[in-house]
């Protein structure tokens, strides 16, 4: 196959664009020269002006609970007031919960739940997914008592006890999910689902033909005997699902404020010593660990437990992550990239938690989302979502971050938020010479977009390839139609998603 009459951009820096691309299999096979077009009858896509990246990856997504989020009650964006009147309105399953989630910015409890509900159960996540509010007849339902908030890991035990779907409903969302994904230029995935049973769902998802997303799976810490005692490390697995890596929670959150702060706020999950020994427990069974670490001194104890038991895993050459790194003392930016630690990171955090930030947080957001701090620093900087806090959206992240006017200093470029998005990823699974860059070799995982991101931040992803197959909207396409630009400047900010001409041609900051 090959793709001409459009722009290439590979993301690689010594070759960045070409005019067409050509492809074998599941494999890129090269821009289009004589040996290509001498291939006997290539079939030939007509781009129409369109532009090619590497496919999107999400480098933090807890994809089975996204997936079945988006059937449940969303208070995203509401007041208490109106969340409870979208309860009262709600029309749970016959015998069943009202489940939703999203609500935050106020302290809700049970009395105020149970005036809309009555007596069919109910459990809402906060938007974060570090507490519940549950009302009375869902404690009845669980033999248990309190005031209606269960946060942090009483939360998630509740979960796991009362609330987890069935293996069926999971898949059914999933299936769903997978179409939304492709539909936004999802190629890849980090999964955060492990302790429900990701790997599972995945499994029977790719026997039965329908993965159509490459799987990076993580495994709850705790685990880590069991994988050691049957010698798998990380890695195993299939070209679409493997095995990848383990996740411990060393505070809680901004929302929940549970986040660990040097100051001495918040909530300690896991404590330093304990991180070591996950840490040395998981590289003598070749796992690499990804920290969740919001608050400053959380960081600070993800980083000085990696700093402690370097000698143990940097000779493996395990890719180490911390999850989120929302706030940062100045004097742990630079550890990141001196230890070989990547940031895993969600660009869409900075504008959603901003309130939040200034609030919980006066005076220290200088640290907050440093993007720009943690790449000049030399750091791995690897872009998610966090679905379902926020959307799985790449684009959308993109654009959170280069559009960024809270904290402008941390904003990055165009071509640096696609870094982060398709190449940072692929590094973390150990496949930068397989995947993230359009490449001879690299596998053939790609998005069309309907224009150039370089010149307009609010191009529309119009194809999704995976390994060679069209996994949505397969051309032939029509005739592109572009909106045209008003001769009247908007009123509308940057961060509403309508500036044109966001970078130069080589992705220089706004």
């Amino acid at each position: 196959m090959i793709l001409e009459n459009g722009l290439i951009r590979t993301l690689d820096p010594l070759v960045p664009t070409q005019r067409a691309l050509a492809i074998a299999g599941d494999r890129i096979a090269g821009g289009v020269a004589a040996h290509e077009t001498a291939l006997a009858s290539p079939e030939v896509v007509d781009l129409g002006g369109r532009v090619v990246l590497p496919g999107f990856s999400d480098a933090h997504v807890h994809f089975p609970s996204w997936a079945l989020a988006q059937a449940e009650l969303d208070l995203g964006g509401c007041g208490l007031e109106e969340a409870l009147e979208r309860v009262r309105a709600h029309e749970p399953p016959a015998g069943g919960w009202i489940r939703g989630r999203g609500w935050r910015g106020f302290e809700p409890t049970r009395a105020q739940l149970d005036a809309v509900t009555g007596d069919t159960p109910a459990a809402l996540w906060a938007k974060d997914g570090h507490t519940l509010w549950v009302n009375t007849a869902a404690l009845e339902r669980a033999g248990a008592h309190g005031d209606g908030l269960l946060r942090e890991e009483d939360a998630w035990r509740f979960h796991e006890r009362h609330l987890v779907a069935s293996e069926e409903e999971y898949l059914e969302a999933m299936r769903r999910g997978l179409a939304l994904a492709a539909a936004r230029g999802v190629t890849a995935v980090h999964d955060k689902d492990g302790r429900v049973g990701a790997l599972r769902l995945w499994q029977r998802l790719e026997q039965a033909g329908t993965l159509t997303v490459r799987v990076w799976q993580s495994l709850p810490a705790d685990r880590v005997g069991e994988l050691r005692a049957l010698g798998i490390r990380s890695g195993f697995g299939s070209p679409l699902l493997r095995l990848g890596y383990l996740k411990v929670f060393a505070d809680g959150t901004l929302g929940s404020r549970t986040a660990l702060m040097l100051d001495g706020r918040g909530m300690r999950l896991t404590t330093r010593e304990e991180l070591e020994r996950i840490v040395r427990s998981a590289a003598e069974a070749g796992f690499p660990v990804a920290v969740h670490a919001i608050g400053d001194r959380a960081n600070r104890e993800a980083l000085d437990a990696f700093e402690a038991t370097r000698a143990a895993w940097a000779p493996l050459g395990l890719r180490q992550r911390i999850e989120h790194a929302q706030l940062l003392a100045a004097d742990d930016v630079g550890r990141f990239a001196a230890l070989g630690v990547a940031a895993s990171v969600q660009f869409s955090h900075a504008p959603s938690d901003r309130e939040l930030a200034e609030r919980w947080w006066p005076g220290l957001t200088d640290g907050a989302y440093a993007y720009r701090s943690l790449l000049e620093a030399g750091a791995l900087v690897a872009n998610g979502s966090d679905a379902p806090v926020e959307e799985l959206d790449p684009l959308a992240g993109v654009r959170a971050a280069v559009r960024r006017d809270w904290h402008p200093e941390q904003a990055l470029t165009v071509r640096e938020a696609f870094e982060a998005t398709c190449v940072a990823p692929a590094v973390l699974a150990g496949e930068e010479r397989r995947r993230g860059k359009l490449l001879p070799g690299y596998a053939a995982d790609l998005v069309v977009l309907d224009r150039d991101p370089w010149d307009d931040l609010d191009a529309r992803v119009e194809a999704t390839m995976v390994a060679g197959r069209w996994v949505h909207n397969p051309p032939p396409w029509p005739p592109r139609i572009l909106p045209t630009l008003d001769a009247t400047p908007t009123d509308r900010s940057p961060a509403a998603g309508t500036t044109r001409g966001v970078n130069p041609p080589e992705g220089g900051r706004r």
